[in-house]
């Protein structure tokens, strides 16, 4: 019967060496075989050697972070820095105002108060006209030069159809002209034109007219009382009628009076004429 070898051993099968290697490693898992080959003391060492480089890499971890301490945290607490109280309590917004912003206020401010001192005026002049305490005339008006005197000469009474006539509304009262004029067609006077117009009188009626168309303006004073004449420097002979707001009517056609007479001017005198002179003798000698 032989026996083993020096320097070896004789081992079952499936036991171990002192060095703690299989009888049969070539039997062992691949992915087992170094599990297989540490002994106890070198599996301890093993994770004393790994424990002691998680301290490692925990401490490196601790001193990066203080190297890159964030300021906006301490201890696991946020920091509020200036920003963060901007944000969470915003400036109030400042009451003074853009130049423009102003401008334009001012702007409107002074629109609207001329529109409504626009307003107000427009409603007292409508009342002021409503009441007849203001005459409005629309369109262009006659020109009523003042003479140096009322004419004095005596006039007939002329036929009616000879007399010309212009009648103007100078009132605020609508249609009157056309209202006069169509009773002076019925009287027989030859009406022209009907219009607005204006007149610085207050007389109810103003006669104008030429030098030559004294007699046409007498007769017409006749047909309109308290009427005023007034003489223009027009070179025929017809005769204007300007009407105001204190106009009633015309003389009652059994009333008018046909006797010669002179033109009525209540505001001017009667033509100034010069004065006779006594003749110059020569004292005796």
């Amino acid at each position: 019967m032989t026996r083993p070898p020096a320097g070896e051993s004789a081992r079952e099968p499936g036991k171990q060496d002192d060095a703690g290697a299989p009888e049969d490693a070539a039997q062992v898992p691949a992915g087992k075989v170094d599990d297989v080959l540490l002994t106890a003391g070198q599996r301890r060492k093993a994770e004393r050697e790994a424990r002691r480089q998680a301290k490692d890499a925990a401490y490196e971890l601790r001193r990066q972070r203080k190297k890159s301490k964030d300021a906006s945290s301490w201890r696991g607490r946020h920091i509020v820095d200036s920003n963060g109280l901007a944000e969470a309590f915003p400036e109030p917004e400042s009451t003074e105002l853009e130049t423009g912003t102003v401008r334009r206020r001012i702007t409107h401010g002074v629109v609207l108060v001329l529109l409504l001192a626009l307003l107000v005026a427009g409603l007292v002049l409508a009342g002021m006209i409503q009441r007849g305490e203001l005459e409005l005339t629309l369109g262009p008006g006659k020109p009523t030069p003042t003479p140096e005197g009322c004419p004095a000469e005596k006039l007939d009474y002329p036929a009616n159809k000879s007399v010309s006539v212009n009648v103007y509304n100078a009132s605020s009262k609508e249609g009157r002209a056309g209202t006069v004029a169509e009773e002076l067609k019925k009287r027989g006077f030859s009406v022209k034109k009907v219009d607005n117009g204006t007149t610085e009188y207050s007389a109810p009626a103003v006669i104008i007219s030429g030098p030559s168309g004294h007699a046409a303006a007498f007769a017409l004073q006749r047909n309109l009382p308290n009427t005023e004449y007034v003489q223009d420097a027009r070179k025929d002979g017809s005769v204007d009628v300007v009407l105001t707001g204190t106009f009633v009517g015309l003389v009652a056609v059994p009333k008018v009076d046909e006797t010669p007479g002179v033109l009525s001017c209540p505001r001017l005198a009667p033509k100034k004429t010069a004065p006779a002179t006594a003749p110059v003798t020569a004292p005796a000698g």
